[in-house]
């Protein structure tokens, strides 16, 4: 059975984009001692560049390393945080039930230690996993809407931290494109855009016209679909996220030939190609081989 289109970057970028700690490191507070908590926002820090360059596995190495650090501090919260990223990379390696063991986890501490916020990011996280598996269809329309409402209900929580809030903006955004509602599922991609450029998080603004070009591209906009792929190039270049870069020509690919461009679509995939190769990523090659022989 054909994927959606899309659906397959879009799961494989996720531990990419969607981010992986939002807090700054533990303030050094007089008589208090933060060893183990820095080296576990450290490492936070560290599997996501890895996640960054599509090496999902070192990135799932780091996260078990770094989650039996954050136990020996007994800090919930630290391992809240922690539980969400390892389910991130969990759920990209397509290890759907270990992901949702790491949520259910964090949504468990979160309920103990009373932490609304906390709580409502990791119900998200479940129900964003929950669409991303769901194929868009009349029988399931009232299963996405049900996501819909879940998450609208959740979002008035998340406050105090801003990229909590651009995630839940573009959860909803993500769910309302699920549902062919094109244009409100852009305006709310746009809302989680506005807050990532604003605190210069370029790599999940990449990820937000990533959305935008997949909203476009399946609503038939396939001009402007490929304006919100350079837009994300855009921002990829000035980061040098390559992943995130081979990702996008990839699916300007894609675009071109759903718009009959065959010229077009080569070049982008050989440019994709390009990076994948030099990236090793076998896999990613082949496939994008397999596209140009159909071309």
């Amino acid at each position: 059975m054909k994927k959606n289109f899309f659906l397959f970057l879009l799961i494989f970028l996720l531990s990419n984009f969607f981010f992986f700690s939002c807090s700054s490191q533990p303030k050094n507070i007089r008589g208090e001692i933060n060893i183990l908590r820095t080296q576990v926002e450290t490492g936070l820090v560290a599997a996501n560049r890895e996640a960054a360059m599509g090496r999902f596995e070192n990135a799932l190495t780091l996260l078990t390393q770094h989650k039996n650090t954050a136990i020996l501090t007994d800090d919930p919260s630290l391992i809240i945080r922690v539980c969400l990223s390892k389910g991130n990379i969990l759920y990209s390696l397509e290890k759907y039930d270990d992901a949702y063991k790491e949520w259910d986890f964090a949504v468990k501490e979160a309920i103990r230690i009373k932490n609304t916020e906390l709580l409502s990011v990791a119900k998200i996280y479940e129900a964003r996993g929950r669409l991303l598996l769901i194929r868009a269809s009349a029988e399931t329309t009232i299963e996405i809407q049900s996501i819909l409402n879940e998450v609208r209900q959740l979002r008035p929580n998340i406050k105090k931290d801003k990229l909590y809030e651009a995630f839940a903006w573009q959860v909803e955004g993500m769910t309302l494109r699920s549902l062919r509602r094109w244009n409100e599922a852009e305006d709310a991609i746009k809302k989680s855009l506005a807050i990532h450029q604003k605190i210069r998080y370029f790599e999940n603004a990449s990820y937000d016209w990533f959305v935008i070009a997949s909203i476009r591209s399946l609503s038939g906009e396939f001009a402007n679909a490929i304006i919100a792929l350079n837009n994300s190039i855009d921002f990829d270049r000035r980061i040098e996220n390559s992943w995130g870069l081979a990702a996008s020509w990839r699916a300007m690919g894609d675009v071109y030939v759903r718009a009959g461009n065959s010229a077009e679509a080569r070049s982008a995939y050989e440019r994709s190609r390009a990076i994948y190769v030099l990236m090793r990523h076998d896999r990613e090659v082949e496939e994008i081989d397999n596209k140009i022989r159909n071309l």
